[in-house]
């Protein structure tokens, strides 16, 4: 969801790029090692009395993904940020969005991806969870299976179209109330297509957006739904700096930092990603991805 400096995230549907394409290189010598998962980040079983794992009928994968426990009634979960205690963690998360109308702008030369981002992320060892939605991964398969094979990266729900899953949602158009489970579940179907077998069963409601009957209408997808509680401000900026200041001031233990891949709408992510990468690091931060997160948010309950 391309997000402005607020809260939420500003609707421009734009792709977000995930991949130089090819699979990952082995790091060569004087690269940085990636952030180590900590023991908690091992599959293991949840305490008793902590949320159980599930996975979506729409997706399988060789372990059960850590997710919330359901909501009140029966609601998708809702998870913002990790545990404030017991190390200093952070996610960053990157959005790639290209709503189902936006085909004719990609053929006319615009591109949602940003190939030049991932190839920054590989290059620093950072860990990372990208949000795409299912028109992204049509457009982009290459792009989105050379993402999804890599384990530095795990790939996430953005939904298929990028419409908006409430009423006026920043301008997006809306999907329809009995289509909404469904606009999820083509999603993962799309990226199953692109050669993304194992998508994590996390959902980003377009532009943030959500309410209790969207939280309904998609529980039977089995996803847990992901915020963010630090806005990276990317969204359509033009000075690196501001966007690295504004992640470095807003970062606390256990945070998601929402950022975007795109490099027609966010074409200074690359830059601010190397000066806040080092700089959290020197802070003693170690970088995941969401799922470590949820784990860690599952032990505590």
């Amino acid at each position: 969801m391309i997000t402005p400096v607020r809260r939420l995230a500003v609707v421009c549907a734009l792709g977000a790029a995930l991949a130089a394409c090819g699979q990952a290189p082995a790091p060569p010598a004087g690269r940085p090692a990636p952030d180590r998962p900590s023991l908690s980040g091992s599959p293991t079983a949840p305490p008793t009395g902590a949320p159980p794992a599930t996975v979506p009928p729409s997706r399988t994968s060789p372990s059960p993904a850590p997710t919330l426990a359901p909501g009140p009634a029966g609601l998708t979960p809702v998870f913002e940020h990790g545990p404030r205690t017991g190390g200093r963690t952070v996610a960053l998360t990157f959005d790639a969005d290209m709503t189902a109308d936006q085909g004719p702008r990609a053929a006319a030369g615009e591109r949602f991806d940003h190939p030049q981002l991932i190839a920054a992320l590989r290059e620093l060892r950072v860990p990372s969870t990208v949000f795409m939605t299912g028109r992204w991964a049509e457009e982009y398969p290459d792009q989105a299976r050379s993402v999804g094979r890599d384990p530095l990266f795990e790939v996430a729900n953005h939904s298929y179209s990028h419409y908006a899953f409430t009423d006026d949602c920043y301008g997006l158009p809306t999907v329809p109330k009995e289509r909404m489970r469904a606009d999820v579940e083509r999603a993962y179907a799309a990226f199953r297509a692109a050669g993304v077998q194992n998508a994590m069963p996390y959902f980003r409601f377009p532009g943030g957006c959500h309410d209790r009957r969207a939280l309904r209408e998609v529980s039977g997808a089995g996803v847990t739904a992901v915020q963010w509680d630090v806005v990276s401000g990317d969204a359509f900026a033009t000075d690196a700096d501001a966007v690295a200041r504004q992640v470095l001031d807003g970062v606390r233990p256990g945070s998601v930092v929402v950022m975007h891949c795109t490099r027609s709408a966010a074409p200074t992510t690359e830059r601010a990603v190397r000066a806040i990468v080092p700089e959290l690091r020197r802070r003693g931060y170690r970088f995941v991805k969401v799922s470590e997160l949820i784990r860690a948010a599952g032990e505590r309950h």
